[in-house]
Order: C-alpha cells, then structure tokens, then sequence
C-alpha cells in the first residue's frame, strides 16, 4: 500500500513538473495548413490523409525491421517475404520501421544490407504497407555512437567547422530517399522520424547536449535541406519525444507546425504496467496537441521486451487504448525489433503470447497490411 501511495505522488509530481526554461503553451504554435512539404508526391499526400481519415477508427500496428530477420532467422531464408509477424496472426504489419544510419556505408546499424532494406521497402509499398525511418545518427561532433552524449552540437550546425560532414550525411540520405521507387517509377513515401525522444539525456542530440533552440535549429536545417536543396518531396517529418507530462514538456522542442507533420511518442515506461495509465495519459495529451494543431497523432515506438505477460497485447495494451477515446486516436504504433530470443517486441510462433496476438489482430480496432484500403490514393 506504501509503495502505491508513494508511486502515485510521483506520478503526480511529475505531471505537474515539467523542464526548466521552457515557458510555451499551444497558443505560441501558429497553425499550419497543409504538410511541411508543399511540394510532396501525390502519393505522400495521400498516405497522410488516409492516416488522418483512419484515425480515431483503427489503429495500425507497426514492426521494426519485421521483414529483414527475426527470431532464430535473417534475411527470408525461404526466399520469399516473412516476417515473424505474419508468422503468427498471417499477415504483415501495416506499417514498417527501418533504421538508416549507416546509409552512406552500406549496412545500417543492425546490419541490414541498405540495398536489401531498399528491396524489403519497395515490396513493403507495392503490398500497401507504410514504411517509416529512424535514424540513429552517429556523434558527428565527436565521432562516437548516437548514444554518445558528450557533443557540442554547434558544430555541425551551419557555419560549424563539422557542417559539411553532416550535409554529406543528408546527401546519402536524399540520395537513398529519391532511389525509393514503385512499379510505375513514382517516388515511395517514407515517415521520417529523426532525433527521436530528444526530451531525453541517452542521444546526443537529447536535453543533456544540447539546447532547445540548438536543437530546433537542427531540425528545421534537416527539413529545409532535404526539402529544398536536395528536392526530396517523398517525405512526411515525425516529431518524437519519450515520456513528458505537460504540454510544456512536449513543446520544449518542438520545431514549429511548418516543420512536423507526425505527432509522434515513444513509451516503453507506460507499456510494462498493467492498464497502462501512464502510457494512456501520454497518448491522450498526444492527441490533445495534434488536434489543436491540426496533425495526426501516432504512438510511434513502443514495446514490451520478451512480452512476459501471455494476455498483454489485448489486456495491457489495446483494451487501455480504446477505452480512451483520446487515447484512441492515435494513428499507428510500432512495436521494436526482434533481434533474437533475449531481444524482441512481437510474437514468434510458439510464443505464449501468440494466441493473445492473434486476437489482436482480429479485433476490430486493429489495421494490419492485409486490411488496409489504398493509403497511397486520395480517399
């Protein structure tokens, strides 16, 4: 009793907490019609309404690197598309995560071959599904890892002595973004989500390392040199923090409406309660931010390593969810990768929470490939 007294006062001390220095409200946030591209692909432009038109109806459910390995396999040992995701329920996810550091050298961060990802992609888009990118960008300051905190992020801003290392960087990954291609030759729209849970002290580019403004100064670089230098228009911009408890703390950073068309959230903490009310009180906050500004909402990386729980995916996840209508709203979760028997975030067969998975799956609420309609036609 003690211990649920005690948890309850900090989880009211931190709601209202929020970070030092960051005195904003929705009302500082001009709104802006359209997307942040004004010149993106008919395809693009669609994929985001139907995700706007979807939302509050179904919720699409997502899988880091599902088709490139899984649990005990790598690389379609049989030949064709797997994942082990349809493994289990029978069908793809809808919507597919890939990380791109590592898209100058050749193999992403994971170890995926960038041209075997580019081929996973494209049959991604031509089944209907959605494709979305991380990127966890190595210290370009220092030389380290993303997780590398020591940086001084002034350097590889414009006029800093490393900015042209990380144009360079951009310049691999417009180049890979514009090799993206359909059947027909059109661009494929990709969900870009970089500098993730940046209201965090574990990346570079994380409140320890940077400053607010130093890091919106990033980002609105990022967009405007991908959008208007290099002509990249296939692109829809994430915006994604990790836990926050006010408006304020989710704002902190936020580039401005002109530059985000995804508010996004990445909760792991919520997840491995029972009844999520963390993560639900967070989704709803979400969903309150992306509707006053006019965006789509999206739980956009989450997940419960080794899923401990047989009943958690409808119990602990889903049933929380669509009790809030709020929280409902969101668009689409991922889930992360499946690394290997110590390290995964869906099912595989034979796990005790397949069964569960399966009727998560089958509930209404819930997209996957198999169900969706054409995202990528104007609905």
């Amino acid at each position: 009793m003690k211990k649920a007294l005690f948890a309850r006062i900090v989880f009211i001390v931190l709601i209202l907490a929020g970070p030092t220095g960051c005195y904003i409200d929705l009302d500082d946030f001009p709104l802006h019609a359209g997307l942040v591209d004004p010149d993106a692909t008919p395809e693009t432009q669609a994929v985001y309404e139907n995700l706007k038109r979807l939302s509050g109806k179904h919720i699409l459910f997502g899988h880091q690197d599902t088709t490139a390995y899984g649990v005990g396999w790598w690389n379609d040992p049989a030949g064709e598309d797997t994942s082990d995701v349809k493994n289990v329920c029978g069908s793809f996810p809808a919507v597919y995560g890939w990380d791109v550091e590592g898209v100058g050298t050749g193999v992403n961060i994971d170890g995926v071959d960038m041209g075997r990802m580019r081929e996973l992609i494209e049959h991604a888009y031509a089944r209907g599904g959605i494709n979305t990118f991380s990127w966890h960008l190595h210290n370009i300051p220092n030389g380290g890892s993303a997780w590398d905190t020591e940086a001084d992020i002034s350097r590889i801003l414009p006029g800093g002595e490393k900015h042209g290392e990380y144009t360079q960087e951009l310049d691999y990954l417009a180049h890979y973004l514009l090799n993206l291609r359909g059947l027909k030759g059109e661009l494929i729209p990709v969900i870009f989500r970089p500098f993730h849970e940046n209201n965090g002290d574990w990346f570079w580019w994380g409140r320890k390392s940077c400053t607010p403004e130093e890091y919106k100064h990033l980002w609105r670089f990022t967009v405007e040199y991908l959008r208007d230098v290099r002509q990249v228009h296939n692109l829809l911009y994430a915006y994604s923090p990790d836990l926050f408890y006010t408006y304020r703390g989710y704002l902190c950073r936020y580039p401005g409406n002109d530059y985000v068309d995804i508010l996004g959230h990445d909760d792991y903490a919520g997840v491995t309660v029972p009844g999520s009310p963390l993560l639900i009180y967070h989704l709803a906050r979400l969903s309150e931010i992306a509707a006053a500004f006019g965006k789509v909402a999206a739980l956009t990386e989450t997940g419960f390593e080794g899923i401990p729980f047989r009943k958690w995916w409808i119990m602990s996840l889903l049933n929380p969810i669509k009790m809030s209508k709020k929280a409902s709203r969101i668009a689409y979760l991922l889930v992360w990768r499946n690394a290997n028997a110590q390290h995964f975030f869906a099912p595989y067969p034979g796990h005790p929470s397949a069964e569960d998975f399966i009727a998560f799956y089958n509930d209404p609420m819930t997209m996957f490939e198999d169900d969706l309609p054409d995202m990528y036609t104007w609905p």
